[in-house]
């Protein structure tokens, strides 16, 4: 074993990186062991250096995050504190001044993830990032090395434990959208402000990074269709179990039946019950992969939290120290394909669509033939009526988006339709 260390510098100290800091050090001996070489916390960059952090030498602690980067002996810098700057230019100088790069940073490596990569091709670093999506799940990994010699057509997901937690919770108690959100913020699964997961901007990220890899192309965060949750409703869970099925946020990327585009969206959608998906509860994240050779895959863990997450950044961190012993670095970029992303009015899938309606002769008929003009073929339908009023229910046939789109705005011009309640996709049939 060398016995000289790898130096490691730590951007950031919260909820991962202190779970970081502490397995580094109370792991010290099985890393090396592991690696070939021991690793040696060399910094660790914070913006309140006042604060207790047990088991951190006060001595690492420093709030110059760039010099830290740019001292030229650091071997890998492992950056934990999310968004787009500064995290970004200090990645940058780290890869410019010789370090290789471990990231947690979704939000970034969706929009920047092409120049990020290009950067450490050109200065011969790794930038590795298995803690950007799901958690402590082994997924980036799989997906860019053990599937790379086969042919990923279909990548299906719960990404965002939050998310997950509130839809699960008003499925099994019948709970309102705001009663799930507050027992969730009071367990600490959601944030103060819980727009980014529960509007789906973070599910959003994940699915740009999971379907670059998968499909072997550039997918931007911009490319990726995103529709939140805060409109699904108890009603919605009631008419899902009629139908045998549940509601679940999903992150889906796909690639074209003809291979020659690929599509990623996020949005509510009824599963089946018999769907792997569908038995995924509480926080818990789960990846569903289907592949040419290989067939159904599903990852399963946890997506979030301090312990799990640092999890993957280690494993990561253990993969760049011995790439850096043997002077290799790991797989890189790979977007050779460039296929063009599809808008989302090119998706076909089918819908359930909730319809106010007056309850009197004719107004079935009228629905229909909106449906047949608009070339969406009806599966079921269920109409519910009392005093006037009355609830219809239907349940499409594979059709476009857009083609959906289009139906959706024209039942709304019908004097018989008083409101369109709710639509949702339904997936994974």
């Amino acid at each position: 074993m060398r016995t000289r260390p790898l130096k490691v510098a730590l951007l950031g100290c919260g909820v991962v990186g202190s779970e970081v800091a502490r397995i580094m050090t109370t792991h010290a001996d099985d890393l090396a062991a592991r690696i070939g070489a021991p690793v040696e916390l060399a910094g660790v960059a914070v913006r309140r250096p006042s604060k207790v952090r047990e088991g951190i030498p006060a001595e690492l602690i420093t709030t110059d995050a760039t010099a830290l980067v740019k001292s030229g002996d650091i071997d890998v810098v492992v950056e934990v504190i999310g968004g787009i700057e500064p995290a970004r230019t200090l990645i940058t100088t780290a890869l410019e001044h010789g370090a290789s790069v471990v990231s947690a940073n979704k939000a970034l490596l969706a929009q920047d993830g092409a120049a990020l990569h290009a950067f450490a091709e050109e200065h011969d670093k790794d930038l590795y990032y298995e803690a950007a999506v799901a958690g402590a799940i082994p997924l980036i990994r799989p997906l860019r090395e053990s599937l790379a010699g086969d042919k990923v057509n279909r990548v299906l997901g719960i990404v965002n434990g939050t998310t997950n937690f509130i839809l699960d919770k008003m499925d099994s108690t019948g709970a309102g959208y705001q009663e799930a959100l507050d027992e969730a913020t009071a367990l600490g699964y959601a944030e103060a402000d819980p727009t980014a997961d529960v509007e789906g901007f973070d599910a959003a990220a994940k699915a740009a990074i999971l379907a670059g890899i998968a499909f072997h192309t550039r997918v931007r965060l911009d490319d990726v269709y995103r529709e939140g949750m805060t409109e699904v409703t108890a009603a919605d869970f009631a008419s899902a179990k009629e139908m045998g099925c549940t509601i679940k946020l999903l992150a889906i990327c796909e690639r074209a039946a003809d291979g020659g585009s690929v599509t990623a969206r996020v949005h509510p959608a009824m599963i089946p019950l018999t769907h792997p998906l569908a038995s995924v509860r509480g926080a818990y994240n789960a990846v569903f992969v289907e592949s040419d050779a290989a067939g159904q895959l599903m990852f399963y863990g946890p997506g979030a939290g301090g312990a799990p997450t640092a999890s993957a950044v280690l494993g990561d961190l253990v993969a760049v120290c011995r790439n850096r012993l043997s002077g290799a670095t790991g797989p890189g970029d790979s977007a050779y394909t460039q296929l063009p992303v599809s808008p989302m009015g090119e998706v076909v899938t089918r819908y359930h669509i909730s319809l106010d309606v007056a309850d009197k002769p004719g107004v079935l008929a009228q629905v229909a033939t909106v449906f047949a003009e608009h070339g969406v073929s009806i599966d079921t339908v269920r109409q519910q009526g009392k005093d006037g009023e009355a609830s219809l229910v239907v349940v499409t046939h594979r059709a476009s988006d857009a083609s959906l789109n289009g139906t959706v705005e024209a039942l709304r011009t019908l004097d018989t339709v008083r409101g369109v309640a709710s639509i949702m996709r339904v997936e994974g049939e």
